[in-house]
């Protein structure tokens, strides 16, 4: 049965969360259908996790098979609603066009001179010169993209017009039409100007992201010899001895620093793959060292301009998703091989520490959890480390993969909200919890900026993408958030 203050938590979850609902329905039914379905498609993504939480708190487990079936259908549902969408989108974006198309071409018969045509008026200074400049308007055309308006800015200059086609469709047609007439000397991007409309800007190449230095690449050098160090010590605080002041007892520590470092090469390992299949170039990783649980993982720097925010994304998700695999079988696999007299004894409550792991353990480890101290093999710890490490790098925070996934999905604008937010909530935790401010110091000073914009930053990720974002973000609410007392309980995760 639930107590007085639990039922008052559940009730205020649910107004809460129906209270966005109804919010949002009411900010959508404005704009139609169209509306509508983007309400629609938020209410299948947040109805899991009601369902999920819900059912927990109130004491009712849902098993793995039930949480796939419940994942794999509302992700189903998604997306079917996000092809209608696309669909009905396509239809009024087609009507739109057309409309201003004949707008524009009334408003340019009755005012514009007749010696001016269709090219865009010109500064009197510009920071291109003007062969080049010539050049670069002689990609635009009626059907891509009618410039209208040219302003210097930077060291290149923005075109202002109107996009004439799909953002995709034109950016690959503009693009490739730059190259044929001036090779790799100027990038050309596609984004929304303030106002939300489509805007070309062409920059020299030169302010493409620089390589690293010899001194940079030597000092991640250093930061992987201490990582290596940390992870020694770290695996010594686990066996009850100081690495440090016991080096000759690294034998005993390497298997669990090993197993520790194979998750963050998994990690790492998925960046570059994912990088070198979309043609990025990736910088050498910055580990980070910490002597608790051996490094928080790594800062990795794009060293070349990515295309659009699909391979933002996709590179984002890649290290994530294998390290958390990775992660994740080698808790399963320690959690089947634990017995009575494994290696570690951990008492019951590192198990309420996380809603995943918590949850796993309950599967597999059963009535063994009421026990004050568990016995397990050291791959729990080892995999519920790498686990940690996963769902850190996942928060939605600037450079960290989970800003970058928020950035590729959402945009900007929104990437920057929840950079913001996700500081406040790691500042008022880390009130109580060490680590949540030390990472939030992390972020604040080495991940706070976003990634700059893709040369294509208009067309967004597929809904196949979104659902996998929003998965790996509930992978990292799972990890993170602990159960609590009552709640772990009911699960039967102590006495």
């Amino acid at each position: 049965m639930l107590n007085s203050s639990e039922t008052a938590i559940i009730a205020a979850i649910v107004l809460v969360a129906f209270g966005i609902l109804g919010w949002g329905f009411v900010r959508a039914k404005p704009f139609g259908k169209l509306g509508i379905l983007a309400w629609l498609q938020s209410v299948v993504l947040i109805t899991p996790w009601l369902l999920y939480f819900g059912l927990l708190a109130a004491g009712i487990y849902i098993n793995v098979a039930g949480i796939l079936f419940l994942s794999i259908a509302f992700a189903g549902l998604y997306i079917a609603i996000g092809r209608q969408l696309r669909a009905i989108g396509q239809e009024e974006m087609i009507k739109k066009k057309a409309s201003e198309r004949i707008a524009e071409q009334a408003s340019q018969d009755s005012t514009q001179p007749p010696s001016t045509g269709n090219q865009p008026s010109q500064p009197e200074v510009m920071p291109i010169p003007e062969e080049d400049l010539s050049t670069i308007r002689s990609i635009f055309g009626i059907d891509t993209y009618f410039a209208t308006e040219t302003i210097a800015y930077q060291e290149g200059a923005i075109f202002k017009g109107n996009l004439r086609g799909e953002p995709e469709d034109v950016f690959d047609r503009l693009s490739a039409s730059l190259r044929e007439r001036v090779g790799d000397k100027y990038r050309l991007f596609l984004l929304e100007n303030p106002e939300g409309r489509p805007t070309i800007i062409v920059l020299p190449s030169r302010n493409d992201p620089r390589s690293m230095s010899p001194a940079q690449k030597a000092f991640a050098g250093i930061l992987f010899l201490a990582t290596i160090a940390t992870t020694l010590e770290a695996a010594g605080i686990l066996l009850s001895f100081d690495f440090f002041s016991n080096p000759a007892r690294f034998q005993e520590a390497l298997p669990i620093a090993a197993g520790f470092f194979t998750v963050l090469l998994a990690h790492e390992a998925g960046h570059r793959v994912l990088a070198r299949r979309h043609g990025v170039k990736l910088s050498l990783p910055y580990l980070i060292p910490s002597v608790e649980i051996g490094s928080f993982g790594a800062i990795t720097r794009f060293e070349s301009l990515l295309p659009n925010r699909k391979v933002l994304f996709d590179i984002a998700l890649a290290g994530p998703a294998v390290g958390g695999i990775v992660s994740l079988l080698m808790l399963i696999v320690g959690l089947l091989l634990s017995h009575q007299g494994s290696l570690f004894q951990l008492p019951n409550q590192f198990f309420q520490g996380s809603i995943l792991v918590g949850s796993l353990a309950r599967i597999f480890l059963g009535n063994t959890l009421h026990s004050t101290v568990v016995d397990v093999n050291p791959l729990v710890v080892i995999g519920w480390l790498g686990l940690v490490v996963t769902a850190l790098n996942l928060m939605p925070a600037g450079q960290l993969d989970g800003g970058r996934i928020v950035q590729a999905i959402y945009g900007r604008k929104i990437a920057g909200r929840t950079t913001f937010a996700t500081l406040i909530i790691l500042g008022i935790v880390g009130l109580a919890n060490s680590l949540a401010l030390y990472w939030a110091i992390v972020i604040l000073f080495l991940q706070r900026d976003l990634e700059r914009p893709s040369l294509n930053e208009i067309t967004e990720p597929d809904d196949t993408r979104a659902v996998l974002g929003l998965v790996a973000l509930f992978f990292m609410v799972t990890v993170l958030i602990p159960l609590s007392p009552g709640f772990a309980g009911r699960l039967g995760i102590g006495g």
